[in-house]
């Protein structure tokens, strides 16, 4: 799919996409033609109104039958108000369209390529710059609302300009009208030329956008690692640098693209002036008209001086091309986890998961998880640890069909996961990890995020469960303190005790705790650990822990080790064992150090 996008014209993609504004850009187009038509009128009023006085009975009204000269300037005022008038209506109308549909498709276009973005797989993301993706979803789609505000438009009524003067030159002087003819095709051949020149240029422009907003989005979110190492002279370098690298390459377009139009009106001035001689000589040998001598005079500039514009329309023309390809492309991706076609409710959910010899490797090769079974009981606790490495957070990602498996299969109530819609698979399992991301925005917000219709004692209800309603009510404005970017204002703890109720307040029949209380202090994950007792009665909880001593009353604790199982059994059992997991418990607990130091 996306190869075959590449191969057509990013033009021709555009259109594609906009078939579905087809009837508003046909009212659009047709108030650009009937505009510009009315605009090119006034030459010709002016030409009549010379007519009149060279020729007065003998003029075109004349002829018509209206031989009062008074009547004549009476009719030709009347005319030219309506000409006026109507110009004047399709101006504001063809302006309110463009604007207006250039506005929508921008909306369209942004919440269209935000949504799809979200529902590409995990794996997609960890090859993806932020900055990247926020260039394309916000600057691109902008630079693509400004070639439709105003280039699209521009183009029309050139396109009608040469169309509608070039037909009033052949029914005037058909002898002389092919002079103004004759740069046209230079100004084509011209266009084509720049546009190969330029494209590549604009296409660099935008990548660079990409990495100027990549290496923005980085800085501000490690602002703290920055400050305390006090690089922040290193960082606005690395920035000056590319900013730097952007100004070059849109220094490099600029003096391409400004080169068009001074060249374009050398083509231009040739053709004024064949007309304005050949078309002079013929007035003087009384083989044209005076009135339609004036005609082809300001005719020509209105044909011609408009295609000097050209330059700037091909500039928002490359531009908007660029930024096409990048949207384009972003939404021609495909996710490679497709969604299945069972429906399983949240309420229907009993908790029982299985992997089945399962295999897996990520996207660069590497193999993570060996042929591994796992069987989850449906209401019990497990714990699943190891060193670092292991392969226990893949294991949560497959759970929660992050990724495909390789081989095997992960099983929830018997059903394959590749069954089942993704949407059930996560409302089903609520995940409290050690990577707490909370929202900009309000305590309140941040605990109902997965339900937002939760009433505020709904929410209350799942902060005292979490043991985090204490020191809400202590924050300045309570439930609705607003804790700032990644909740920054909040400690560890506390951005770890809403994780907690935010997963409470979904009531999952599955909870998963990836080292939920690896990052914090004693007395902290005291009370976790006691809201956590509460919280996994009656659900299906899956422990992922360092801290040994968190899950030593699991009723099943699977140990990894290099992506496979090396032991299972309860703590007890593991001890009486005497293999990795006693190994890491007396490391852990010091019996270690105390028998070394006691010899």
């Amino acid at each position: 799919m996306k190869s075959k996008h590449k191969q057509r014209h990013p033009f021709a993609r555009l259109l594609n996409y906009a078939s579905v504004y087809k009837r508003r850009v046909a009212w659009a187009t047709s108030f650009s033609v009937l505009g510009k038509l009315f605009d090119i009128m006034p030459p010709v009023l002016i030409g009549m109104a010379v007519d009149i006085v060279v020729e007065r009975q003998n003029s075109l009204l004349g002829r018509w039958g209206v031989a009062d000269l008074s009547l004549q300037l009476i009719i030709l005022g009347v005319v030219t108000l309506i000409v006026w008038l109507l110009e004047s209506v399709f101006g504001y109308l063809q302006r309110v369209y463009w604007r207006n549909l250039a506005q929508s498709m921008q909306h369209d276009l942004r919440v269209e390529a935000y949504d799809h973005v979200q529902r590409l797989e995990l794996g997609y993301f960890e090859d993806q710059s932020t900055g990247g993706l926020m260039s394309v979803l916000n600057d691109d789609i902008n630079q693509l609302e400004r070639f439709l505000d105003i280039g699209a438009n521009d183009v029309i009524q050139i396109l009608t300009t040469v169309i509608a003067i070039g037909g009033i030159f052949v029914f005037i002087a058909p002898s002389v009208a092919w002079m103004a003819a004759v740069p046209i095709p230079f100004i084509i051949w011209g266009s084509l030329k720049f546009q190969k020149l330029l494209a590549p240029l604009y296409i660099s422009v935008r990548e660079q956008v990409s990495v100027i907003n990549h290496h923005l989005s980085n800085s501000l979110s490690g602002i703290a690692t920055i400050k305390s190492f006090t690089a922040e002279d290193f960082e606005a370098e690395r920035l000056r640098f590319e900013s730097n690298e952007y100004l070059e390459r849109n220094r490099r377009a600029i003096r391409w693209g400004s080169a068009f139009t001074p060249l374009i009106r050398m083509v231009i001035v040739t053709g004024f002036i064949a007309i304005t001689v050949a078309g002079g000589k013929l007035a003087l040998d009384g083989l044209l008209e005076i009135g339609a001598y004036s005609v082809l005079i300001f005719m020509t500039q209105r044909l011609l001086w408009p295609l000097t514009r050209l330059g700037e329309t091909f500039d928002l023309y490359q531009r908007a091309m660029a930024s096409t390809i990048r949207i384009l492309d972003l939404l021609g991706i495909k996710s490679s986890i497709n969604d299945g076609d069972i429906h399983l409710p949240t309420a229907q959910v009993r908790g029982q998961m299985r992997l089945d010899q399962v295999e897996f490797a990520y996207s660069d090769g590497r193999e993570v998880i060996r042929n591994l079974s796992l069987d989850i009981p449906a209401g019990d606790t497990i714990a699943i640890v190891g060193a670092t490495g292991a392969g226990k957070s893949t294991v949560i990602k497959l759970l929660l069909r992050y990724y495909d498996v390789t081989a095997g299969r992960v099983l929830l109530d018997g059903f394959d996961l590749r069954e089942l819609r993704q949407e059930d698979i996560r409302r089903a399992i609520g995940l409290v990890s050690q990577d707490v991301f909370l929202f900009h925005g309000a305590v309140r917000e941040n605990i109902a995020y997965g339900d937002p219709e939760a009433s505020l004692e709904l929410v209350i209800e799942a902060a005292k469960v979490a043991e985090a309603h204490e020191f809400i009510s202590e924050l300045p404005d309570g439930y609705d303190t607003v804790v700032g970017e990644r909740g920054q204002k909040l400690s560890g703890g506390q951005r770890q005790r809403l994780s907690i109720a935010r997963a409470v307040l979904t009531d999952p029949p599955i909870l998963i705790l990836d080292e939920a209380t690896s990052s914090v202090d004693n007395e902290t994950e005291a009370a976790i650990q006691r809201s956590l007792e509460r919280i996994v009665v009656g659900r299906t909880t899956i422990v992922i822990a360092h801290r040994l001593s968190t899950v030593r009353n699991a009723d099943m604790i699977y140990v990894l080790q290099d992506g496979q199982l090396l032991e299972n059994g309860h703590h007890q059992d593991l001890l009486r064992l005497d293999g990795l997991y006693a190994s890491l418990w007396r490391v852990q607990t010091g019996e270690l150090v105390l028998a070394g130091a006691a010899r």
